[in-house]
């Protein structure tokens, strides 16, 4: 999972980013767009990874793209702004974080910054729009093989401007797989999902904030304290866990960051075991059983015969594999099952 983080200056993205990787903050000032890679915390790898023992253990993980702080004051700020966003356009996922704490007398104003980076990420895709159609409009009366194509696309390019010009959503214009397609590599990101994240002040972290207006109702929205987690991911496990017990704090803040990031990607885990090595492998869900052998490598997904599958939860109230079968819990599982969170799956296959 790729993820680009962005906001606006001092609005703490970085920290949030260090509290979930534990890399260290970037220098003050850097332009440049940072790269952290977080593991995401699942406590059925936990378990079985002390019932299996493996060699290897293997979490999943974010790829979180740290972008420098934005400013919108000038039109050389927003040149900068703009070009930073053309440099996240293979992202899955956008996270916008927000800061909800009082800086050095300056209040915050969540639903204006909100407002504010929602409306520059729609220009950069209007920018982006403007130029494919110029393209296009040069290309399309030239005979070529690629003459209907273009014709198409520049169908629906003009579709997606006249959508940004009448502030629409641009997913309102596209009314098919085959024009999505068509416009999918180019990246728009107002086309992606996005993750709002509150930061809030150290003594509120839990506090939440009407962004009505500012951001659709199906948008993950996150509260947490930057500040206060990069602190807590540098404690041991028992500190840790006193530390958040005294301030009321039941989820660390990487937990609630990732459930903000798989709801709004849709994402679920499948798991392999044995002595070798124990992994979560994330999908998509509504993904059969074949496909999901594919993620792991193309040959199974090939020779797909079927796929051996039990719940982690009857693994683990059971006790052992054992019990598992003996309880008739371990199902064959044809090409079409569709897996479902915590999916224990061995895959038989023939190459």
């Amino acid at each position: 999972m790729k993820v680009a983080v962005m906001g606006l200056m001092q609005s703490g993205k970085s920290t949030l980013i260090s509290a979930i990787s534990s890399k260290a903050l970037p220098q003050a000032g850097s332009v440049q767009i940072e790269e952290a890679m977080a593991t995401v915390p699942d406590e059925r790898i936990d378990w079985l990874t002390d019932f299996y023992k493996p060699k290897k253990t293997v979490h999943a993980t974010i790829d979180c793209l740290d972008l420098p702080g934005m400013s919108f004051a000038d039109d050389h700020t927003r040149a900068a702004a703009r070009r930073l966003l053309g440099q996240i356009r293979t992202a899955e996922l956008l996270v916008l974080v927000i800061r909800a704490f009082d800086l050095d007398g300056s209040p915050a104003t969540p639903s204006k910054d909100l407002v504010d980076l929602r409306t520059e990420i729609l220009l950069a895709d209007y920018e982006l729009v403007e130029t494919r159609i110029e393209r296009l409009e040069k290309q399309v009366n030239k005979p070529s093989k690629e003459q209907a194509k273009q014709k198409a696309e520049l169908a629906i390019q003009l579709k997606l401007r006249e959508a940004i010009e009448s502030e629409k959503p641009l997913s309102s214009a596209i009314v098919s797989d085959d024009e999505m397609a068509m416009v999918k590599s180019l990246g728009f990101l107002t086309l992606q999902p996005m993750v709002v994240v509150l930061n809030t002040p150290e003594d509120e972290p839990n506090k939440q904030i009407d962004l009505a207006g500012a951001v659709d109702d199906d948008t993950p929205i996150v509260s947490l304290s930057a500040k206060l987690e990069c602190e807590l991911s540098q404690l041991d496990a028992e500190s840790r866990a006193e530390f958040m017990s005294d301030l009321g704090i039941a989820v660390p803040a990487v937990n609630k960051f990732v459930q903000g990031c798989n709801s709004a990607l849709g994402l679920i885990c499948f798991l392999t075991v044995g002595p070798d090595e124990v992994r979560a492998w994330p999908i998509t869900a509504g993904t059969t059983a074949v496909d999901a052998a594919g993620k792991i490598h193309s040959d199974i997904k090939r020779g797909f015969i079927r796929a051996e599958t039990m719940s982690y939860d009857d693994l683990k109230q059971l006790g052992d594999e054992k019990a598992v079968k003996a309880a008739g819990k371990v199902r064959l599982e044809g090409k079409s099952y569709v897996v479902a969170d915590g999916d224990i799956i061995n895959f038989r296959f023939n190459v």
